[in-house]
Order: C-alpha cells, then structure tokens, then sequence
C-alpha cells in the first residue's frame, strides 16, 4: 500500500450559498491528491504525457459524509491499495483539521497511448517506483 497526505485550506470560491464546499469541486481534490502521490514517487503527470501516456478517468464513486466550509484547513489522503495493471485505483480520504473524515471516493484512470488511445501497461519506472511499497 502506498498513501500520501495533503493539506489544503478551502477558498471563498469553492463554497456555496450555504457556506460549505460545492460538491463538485472534491474533484479537483482527489486530483491534488493523486498528482502530489505521483510526484512525491519522482512522477508527474506532464511527464507521463511526455511520454506519450495519459490517464483518462473512467468512473468514480463518492460518499459525502459531513461538510467543508470556507477557510477550513483539510487534508486529503490518496491511496494505492494494489499494484496498477493498465487501470489504476485511487482511493481517497478527506479530513478536517480534527481529524473527522468528511469526503471518501474511489476513482478509477486507465494508462492509455496518447498515439492510439488503447490502454497500456504503466511505464516500468513507475512500477519500480511502487513495487517496494506492496512487497
């Protein structure tokens, strides 16, 4: 298993009339999330896309449990359960400063050839880069 913890403070413009943050930005969240796990394995996104590997997500499933609001410091835990094959699965955990989970999801990307639009293997690199984690 690999996991990676990142905090992020709620901006005025990610809330709605009622204060809290609109349920469409936690998107954006699991994205923060997943970029800084890539990254924080010497990974980012702009290289696997120079590389000719994009990775499109297929479906996602949310549970909204309590509320953000504005200026709330949250922290956002993604997490590699398994090794990826050509579908990768993140799993993430959103908390408030208390440590109260707020926000779970699982979202599913497929490494894809940005040439053929096929799916393919991750690159080895990156599967050296994880393997360690998943012995």
């Amino acid at each position: 298993m690999y996991s990676c913890d990142i905090k992020q403070r709620i901006r005025y413009g990610e809330t709605d009339q009622m204060g809290y943050v609109y349920y469409g930005r936690y998107a954006e969240f699991y994205e923060i999330g997943r970029t800084e796990l890539i990254r924080k394995l010497g990974f980012t996104y702009r290289g696997l896309e120079e590389q000719g590997i994009m990775l499109p997500v297929v479906s996602m499933n949310v549970r909204y449990i309590r509320p953000a609001g504005y200026d709330d410091l949250i922290t956002i835990r993604t997490t590699l359960r398994k090794l990826p094959t050509a579908r990768i699965t993140f799993f993430y955990e959103i908390f408030n400063e208390a440590g109260d989970l707020l926000n779970e999801a699982e979202c599913h990307l497929v490494f894809t050839d940005m040439q053929t639009r096929k799916p393919r293997r991750p690159p080895a690199d990156l599967m050296a880069a994880l393997e360690p984690h998943f012995v």
